[in-house]
């Protein structure tokens, strides 16, 4: 029987198969870039509020504490949002007439909550706990970022599993002192070690914290899977 295809076409048969695999590789290359980029994650994007809200202004410039506005960091599985009634403790003296603020003065005398965008949202799936991290000695500024600095508040984590599992798999590289937690720019080097009169580094600091607080390296799923 005479050979219906040419030679050639065995090279381009096997060009074929490894260009698709490729092909394939390369997608799926595409894939994780883009699963990890802020198109996806929303990390680094800053929300548009009804209200424009300045951390750095009320942090850095005011000095007013994380818990005067979310007051349940510590106590509850959510940080918790501020009533109107706690932004009108202060604006009801200063800012009376600003034009930014009608929508904070209009909540307040009709008793409807501001309608503020979530910046930080977990998937449905997964379980996460705010007051146990802040009482095991995880500071605000692991997760959030230097909110100290930020005009507009923006997500500093990708809040993807790697993220969490990164902090899970060695807890005491992100401990800290339990009264210094809410504190921004905190550094470890601001406490003295008793035992040998020099400045703590993290290492150190965080394996005594780890032991003082009972904190353990969590990895089985249903620890966020529940």
């Amino acid at each position: 029987m005479p050979q219906i295809f040419h030679r050639s076409f065995n090279t381009v048969s096997k060009l074929s198969v490894f260009g698709f695999l490729l092909i394939l590789a390369f997608l799926g290359w595409v894939v994780l870039v883009w699963a990890r980029s802020s198109y996806a994650t929303n990390a680094g994007i800053a929300r548009v509020q009804p209200v424009p809200f300045s951390h750095e202004h009320h942090v850095s410039g005011l000095g007013i504490d994380c818990r005067y506005c979310h007051e349940s960091a510590d106590k509850s599985s959510f940080a918790g949002m501020p009533p109107t009634k706690t932004c009108m403790n202060c604006h009801q003296q200063i800012w009376t007439g600003s034009e930014m603020l009608e929508p904070v003065r209009e909540s307040f005398r009709t008793g409807q909550p501001i309608a503020w965008v979530r910046v930080h949202r977990l998937a449905d799936f997964a379980y996460f706990n705010h007051s146990v991290h802040v009482n095991k000695g995880v500071g605000c500024e692991t997760c959030h970022g230097p909110v100290n600095q930020m005009p507009l508040t923006w997500q500093h984590g990708s809040l993807l599993m790697e993220w969490c599992l990164n902090c899970h798999r060695e807890p005491d590289k992100h401990l800290r002192p339990r009264d210094k937690v809410y504190e921004m720019d905190w550094v470890p080097s601001q406490l003295i070690n008793e035992a040998d009169k020099k400045p703590f580094d993290q290492e150190t600091l965080g394996k005594k914290l780890a032991k003082e607080y009972d904190v353990h390296s969590l990895l089985h799923c249903s620890t966020c899977h529940r």
